[in-house]
């Protein structure tokens, strides 16, 4: 028999990306709503309408959709960011769109309501040394990176300064998303973008 052409091959291809789509999207529904510990491989894959046998032929482990889960979170978070950051009207704006990217993703739809931070909330449950810890950890950094960058441009040949205040802003978020986790709901993120504006104002 000949070589089976590439189009012969596609559907095949397609239905193991959507599968690793479902699983990837049970994933996240469960770890947020019950915690990565709570959930199972079980719950994960009957929820997403697969055999075991598909979850392990699309990750190595629990650990790594644990870590797959985190990332997708991240990229998440990044697209409301880029979105808000297309209609900013200069470095100022810039910084709170970082704010408003964060409101965004608190006004989802959740299952069982606004749980805080997914990416903070799983690397709780994480052992020290699991890679899942690192990805989050590279996250809060991009974060605080972002507003440093458009700090800089607010305040140029002032980069110490900017980089104390981006500090600051990250703290203000930290502790807002917290707090809006404990609430259930997005107000302490507004509140946070209004301090922000406020303290990007006096620059």
């Amino acid at each position: 028999m000949g070589e089976a052409k590439p189009e012969e091959k596609q559907p095949v291809k397609r239905r193991r990306g959507a599968a690793r789509g479902r699983i990837l999207d049970a994933a996240a529904r469960r770890f947020y709503a019950d915690g990565v510990a709570a959930t199972g491989v079980d719950t994960i894959t009957a929820e997403a309408g697969v055999a075991k046998m598909s979850l392990y032929n699309n990750f190595d482990s629990k650990a790594d959709l644990v870590c797959a889960y985190l990332r997708a979170r991240h990229e998440e978070w990044l697209d409301l960011y880029r979105r808000r950051l297309a209609d900013a009207q200069g470095p100022a704006e810039a910084v709170l769109a970082v704010f408003d990217a964060y409101a965004d993703h608190a006004d989802f739809a959740y299952e069982h309501g606004f749980r805080g931070c997914g990416l903070l909330n799983a690397a709780a449950e994480l052992p020290t040394g699991h890679e899942g810890r690192t990805v989050v950890r590279h996250h809060k950094e991009e974060v605080e990176g972002l507003l440093t960058a458009h700090l800089q441009e607010l305040l140029p040949g002032r980069d110490e300064q900017a980089r104390s205040v981006a500090e600051h802003l990250a703290f203000l978020l930290e502790g807002a998303i917290v707090r809006a986790g404990l609430e259930g709901d997005g107000t302490r993120m507004r509140r946070a973008r209004d301090l922000a504006a406020s303290l990007v104002g006096t620059l």
